[in-house]
């Protein structure tokens, strides 16, 4: 009988260790490779009277994942390779990468790196980081829509609004908006 009890008093004891433990699910941080061929950063600029649409290609990078959440990670936009998806197409592709506005000849490469990532849900995280565009580094946060994340891939989207004259992005002023709409479409896997 005093075998029994004192068994009965170790589980007791057990389950409350473990019910009251943060379980540890032995999350090394993984690394995904971005798929440069499917992901990408779409924008719509407007101006008086209309807007235009396009999009950057994504060149590579990293995004880091610890246990099922994304927590990190690097990526490189390529600005030479902007597209312009109306009919201003390859004219206005030219101006935007003059020195007036990106300076693609000169540096033809933006960087977005993730300083930190707050989960507001299973689903949805709003996140912080650094974006280099022309030599300017300027701190960002957008909240995010992370799609799908398992052992071998990973999708999120992003929707905000960018000041482009805080990122060094100059233009008629009065003409075209300040606010860029921004829609990153980004997938990675191991």
């Amino acid at each position: 009988m005093k075998k029994v009890l004192i068994a009965c008093a170790s589980f007791v004891v057990l389950a409350g260790t473990v019910a009251f433990t943060t379980i540890n699910k032995g999350g090394e941080p993984a690394s995904y490779n971005v798929d440069t061929k499917n992901s990408k950063v779409e924008f719509n600029g407007s101006k008086k009277g209309g807007y235009h649409p396009g999009y950057f290609p994504v060149k590579g990078g990293s995004v880091v994942v610890t246990d099922g959440k994304i927590t990190g990670g690097k990526f490189t936009i390529d600005l030479a390779g902007i597209k312009v998806t109306d009919e201003a197409g390859a004219k206005l592709e030219g101006h935007l990468k003059s020195k007036d506005f990106l300076d693609a000849g000169t540096l033809p490469d933006a960087s977005f790196e993730i300083s930190s990532v707050t989960y507001t849900d299973a689903n949805n995280a709003q996140i912080a980081g650094t974006l280099t565009l022309k030599g300017v580094k300027a701190e960002v946060k957008f909240d995010a829509k992370i799609r799908e994340v398992n052992e071998k891939a990973l999708f999120a989207e992003a929707f905000f609004s960018l000041d482009r004259t805080k990122i060094g992005l100059g233009g008629a002023a009065g003409m075209i908006s300040n606010d860029v709409q921004i829609t990153v479409h980004l997938f990675a896997s191991k």
